[in-house]
């Protein structure tokens, strides 16, 4: 038990006292999940959109296939844009394996069907009167889509918050695509699992609670929207 209140302890310094290498971590793992997730919701959101609004053959079937792309291992993400970005795949040439902009693809990658999913759900749960109302005021389709989106803002807040989620927590694709380099691609995910295998646990355990309060903000931050009624 003393090795671990130890490490709790050595935990809560490194927290308080800004370490560098603590922080320079923190930041890479929120600069490319942010990045990942606002460009999967750029994404996603008009995509779910339009599923829900939409008719056409083969609609159930690709609901089911989206539903069942919310649960793709990371490692099978990170090992398929691995193929292609690494030296002797058909983008190696662009040298992208090991750095940020592999591992952002990777999450948006593990962002998008989410996102997608979850927007297309709280579309498909607004009355449809919502829109019928605006089209019978004068309103153009952007209008109309405003006016449902409008009515569904809190469940795509909450879609949103769940992409950002699932790629804040992820390790797999991070650590295949951005190869844990120190001071470069080194996230919160990959560096806990390094460090524990190392035993250094002081520091896994300091990212190790940053991540929890991250998920703790993100949460507090989803359920202000909800009861200020944004």
């Amino acid at each position: 038990m003393n090795y671990i209140l130890e490490a709790f302890t050595k935990a809560f310094r490194l927290i308080i006292h800004l370490d560098r290498e603590l922080a320079v971590i923190v930041w890479t793992s929120l600069r490319v999940s942010l990045i990942s997730t606002a460009l999967a919701s750029i994404v996603g959101v008009p995509l779910g959109f339009t599923l829900a609004v939409s008719r056409f053959r083969g609609k159930h079937q690709m609901e089911i296939a989206l539903n069942t792309s919310m649960a793709i291992p990371t490692v099978v993400v990170g090992l398929t844009i691995y193929s292609f970005i690494s030296r002797r795949g058909p983008l190696g040439a662009y040298g992208l394996l090991f750095t940020p902009t592999a591992m952002i693809i990777g999450q948006f990658i593990l962002a998008t069907p989410i996102i997608v999913a979850l927007s297309l759900a709280a579309t498909k749960a607004i009355d449809a009167r919502v829109g019928e109302t605006a089209r019978t005021l004068g309103a153009n389709a952007l209008q109309r889509a405003s006016a449902i989106l409008s009515e569904a803002r809190y469940s795509i807040v909450v879609a949103i918050a769940a992409g950002f989620g699932r790629v804040i927590a992820e390790v797999g694709a991070a650590m295949i695509l951005g190869g844990n380099i120190h001071g470069y691609t080194r996230t919160m995910t990959t560096a806990i699992a390094l460090e524990t295998g190392k035993g250094e646990f002081s520091l896994a355990m300091a990212l190790g609670i940053i991540l929890l309060l991250i998920a703790l903000s993100v949460n507090a931050v989803v359920q202000s929207f909800r009861l200020r009624g944004i």
